[in-house]
C-alpha cells in the first residue's frame, strides 16, 4: 500500500512539475502567487514531503509537520541559512505547516529547490528521526522528484507571502488539471495507444473517485468524533461551572461562619473565663474553618484554570472543524468534477470497446486454433509414445523368440544341410545314370516332382530352390520370397514363386 501510495505521488510530481515548465514558457511572464499550476505544485510538494512523518503528539491530538525536515537543510547547506531566517521573521507564520509553505516558495523564488531537497535526500541518517522507513523521502522516489526539480530553474517566480494566510491554507490537489485530452480519434496509426491511454485514464479517475470517497469518508467520520468530543467537552463545562458555582456558595458560608465566630469570640468577657473549654473549641472550629476556605479557593482557582484550558480548546476544535469542513465541501466539488470527466471518458471508452472487442474475438479464434493445434500434437505425441512401446515390446518378442527358437532352427538347418548333400549324390547318380542311357540329351525330375527341366550338357545345376529344395540351374532360381521358416527373403524356383504369389494374395492379412 505505501509503495502504491508513492508511486501515485511521484506521477503526479511529475505531472505537476510538467504541466507548470509547459504553461510558465507558454505564458512568458514572471509567475506570481494567483497562478494555479503554481499552487498546485505547492500542494503537490507539501503532500510529497507530508508522506510517512512521524507523529508527534500535543494536546490536541498528533501533529504532523515537514518543518524539522526542511530546518536540516541550514545545518548541512549554510547559504540555505538566509532563507530559513526570512521564514522565522515573517510576522503571520505561528504553525510549523506555514513556515514550511514559505521555505519551499522562498526556495523556488532563489531556484534552490533541487540543490536543497538533494541535500537532505542524501542525509537519511538524519531524516530517519522524522520519517518512517518506508517513507518517499527515504526511497528512491524522492531522489526522481529531487531530479525532476532541475526544470523549475528556467521559471521566474515573484511570490509575495506578506498578505497569504500559509498556517490556515487548505492544499487539496486539482486532479482534473492533469487529465489528458482524449479526443484524438482511435483511427489513426496510433489508435492502439491511445485506446490503452483511455482506459487507463479510466481506471486512474475510478481510483481517485475511490480515493476521494475514502477521503470524504474519513473527514465526515473526523467531524463527527470532533463533534462527540465538543458535546462532551460542553458537558464537562457545564459540570465545571456548576462545581465552581457550588463552591463559591461554599466560600460565602465559610465566610459567614467564620465573622460571626470572630464576632462572638470579641463578645466574650475575661468574667466568663471559666468556660476556657468552651473557647478553645471555637479557637479550633475558627481554624478548621479558614483552612477549609483556603482550600476551597485553591480548588477554586484549578477549576477557574481547567475552564479557561476547556475555552480555549473548544475555540481551537472550532476552528478546525470550520477548516475540516471547508477541506470536505471543496472535496466534494471536486468528487463531483471527477465523476463528470469519469461520465465522459466511460462515453469515449464505450466508443473505442468496438474495436477492442473485434481484437478479442480475433484472439479468441486464434487462440481456439492454438489450443486445437496443441491438442492434435499431444495425440500425435501419445501416438508416437505408443507406437515406440509397441516397437519395443516387438523387438523384446522378437529377440525371446530368437533366443528360444534359436538352438532349434540350427539343428534343423543342419539336419537339411545333410539331406541336402545326401539329394545332391543322388541327384549326380541320377545324371550320371541319364547321361549313360540318352547320351548328349537328358531329362531331369526335381526332388517333388513337379518341374521337368530338359539342359544342354555344358549347363551347370549350382542353385536350389528353398521351397521345394529342388536343384536348378542359374536362370531357373532369380525370384526371392519369404518363406514361413525364414524371416528374411530366400532364392525359390519360377514355379515355387508363381504358387507362394498366389497363396499370399488368397491369404487375408
Amino acid at each position: 500500500m505505501m509503495g502504491c501510495i508513492r508511486l501515485n505521488l511521484m506521477n503526479m510530481a511529475k505531472l505537476s512539475i510538467k504541466g507548470l515548465i509547459e504553461s510558465a514558457l507558454n505564458l512568458g511572464r514572471t509567475l506570481d502567487s494567483d497562478y494555479a499550476p503554481l499552487q498546485q505544485f505547492f500542494v503537490v510538494m507539501e503532500h510529497c514531503l507530508k508522506h510517512g512523518l512521524k507523529s508527534k503528539k500535543t494536546f490536541l491530538g498528533q501533529n504532523k509537520s515537514f518543518w524539522g525536515p526542511l530546518e536540516l537543510v541550514e545545518k548541512l547547506t549554510p547559504e540555505a541559512g538566509e532563507i530559513t531566517a526570512s521564514v522565522k521573521d515573517l510576522p503571520g507564520l505561528k504553525t510549523p505547516l506555514g513556515r514550511g509553505r514559505a521555505w519551499l516558495r522562498l526556495a523556488l523564488m532563489q531556484k534552490k529547490l533541487s540543490d536543497y531537497m538533494k541535500t537532505i535526500i542524501n542525509r537519511k541518517d538524519l531524516l530517519s528521526e522524522f520519517y518512517e522507513a518506508n517513507a518517499l523521502m527515504m526511497e528512491e522516489e524522492g531522489a526522481v522528484i529531487a531530479g525532476l526539480l532541475v526544470g523549475l530553474n528556467v521559471i521566474d517566480a515573484n511570490l509575495c507571502m506578506k498578505g497569504e494566510d500559509l498556517d490556515s491554507q487548505v492544499g487539496v490537489i486539482d486532479f482534473s488539471m492533469y487529465l489528458k485530452d482524449g479526443s484524438h480519434s482511435s483511427k489513426s496509426p496510433e489508435g492502439d495507444g491511445q485506446i490503452t491511454a483511455i482506459l487507463d485514464q479510466k481506471n486512474y479517475v475510478e481510483e481517485l473517485n475511490r480515493h476521494l470517497s475514502a477521503s470524504v469518508n474519513n473527514l465526515q467520520a473526523k467531524v463527527d468524533a470532533l463533534e462527540k468530543s465538543n458535546t462532551k467537552l460542553t458537558e464537562e463545562l457545564a459540570v465545571a461551572n456548576n462545581r465552581i458555582i457550588t463552591l463559591q456558595e461554599e466560600v460565602e458560608r465559610v465566610k459567614e461562619e467564620s465573622s460571626y465566630l470572630v464576632e462572638s469570640s470579641r463578645k466574650v468577657r475575661l468574667p466568663i473565663i471559666a468556660d476556657g473549654q468552651v473557647l478553645g473549641e471555637a479557637r479550633k472550629q475558627l481554624k478548621e474553618e479558614t483552612q477549609l476556605r483556603l482550600d476551597v479557593e485553591k480548588e477554586l482557582e484549578v477549576q477557574i484554570g481547567m475552564k479557561q484550558e476547556m475555552e480555549l480548546s473548544m475555540k481551537m476544535l472550532e476552528k478546525d472543524i470550520c477548516e475540516k469542513h471547508d477541506a470536505l465541501v471543496e472535496l466534494r466539488q471536486q468528487l463531483e468534477e471527477l465523476r463528470s470527466v469519469n461520465q465522459e471518458m466511460l462515453h469515449r471508452s464505450q466508443s473505442s470497446e468496438t474495436g477492442v472487442k473485434q481484437k478479442n474475438e480475433v484472439i479468441s479464434r486464434l487462440e481456439e486454433k492454438t489450443n486445437q493445434m496443441a491438442s492434435a500434437i499431444k495425440q500425435m505425441e501419445i501416438r508416437s509414445k505408443q507406437a515406440e512401446r509397441d516397437r519395443d515390446l516387438a523387438e523384446e518378442a522378437n529377440r525371446l523368440f530368437k533366443q528360444e527358437f534359436g538352438d532349434k532352427i540350427e539343428s534343423l538347418q543342419q539336419e537339411a544341410e545333410q539331406l541336402r548333400k545326401q539329394k545332391y549324390e543322388l541327384f549326380f547318380f541320377l545324371l550320371d545314370l541319364s547321361s549313360l542311357i540318352y547320351g548328349d540329351t537328358y531329362f531331369m525330375w526335381n526332388v517333388s516332382k513337379t518341374h521337368l527341366q530338359t539342359l544342354g550338357r555344358g549347363s551347370q545345376l549350382t542353385k536350389q530352390c528353398r521351397n521345394c529344395m529342388g536343384v536348378f540351374c542359374e536362370c531357373c532360381v532369380v525370384h526371392e520370397l519369404p518363406l514361413p521358416s525364414s524371416i528374411n527373403p530366400q532364392q525359390v524356383c519360377d514355379p515355387c514363386y508363381t504358387a507362394l504369389l498366389q497363396q499370399y494374395a488368397s491369404t487375408p492379412p
